[in-house]
């Protein structure tokens, strides 16, 4: 994984995964692959899914990536203490995944709790062979 600064701003781990180095050939097969690990997680709940990418076609005058196949996020919670009220601003967590033909593309942006980040990148990680 790498951790890098998305628009200068935006704490981001990401990970890309060549299809051949995975078991996983669709968005759908890894999306299925991540449900898994977090319903096994002591913690975290599964939330729903985001097709991001049929979201933005359907939308006047959107604007893709020619690399980008399909794009959908992964939406779930490690929400196990409600500190304060601000912490809402950054809950739930999700994990894109973009397929660029040849790869997926899986990213997050990065938890204020490191056990959350662990959980994320292992997950991320796991899906290679």
């Amino acid at each position: 994984m790498t951790k890098t600064l998305f628009k200068e701003t935006y704490p981001i781990f990401s990970l890309t995964l060549a299809k051949h180095a995975t078991p996983y050939m669709s968005i759908d097969a890894v999306l299925e692959a991540l449900k898994e690990a977090i319903d096994a997680h002591a913690v975290a709940t599964y939330i729903g899914q985001f097709d991001h990418f049929s979201h933005t076609c359907s939308l006047e005058g959107a604007e893709i990536s020619t690399a980008i196949h399909d794009a959908k996020n992964i939406l779930f919670c490690f929400g196990k203490e409600l500190p304060d009220p601000l912490i809402l601003a950054v809950r739930p967590r999700s994990i894109g995944i973009a397929d660029t033909g040849d790869s997926f593309v899986l990213s997050f942006l990065e938890a204020p709790n490191p056990v959350a980040n662990e959980a994320m990148k292992s997950w991320c990680s796991a899906l290679q062979h």
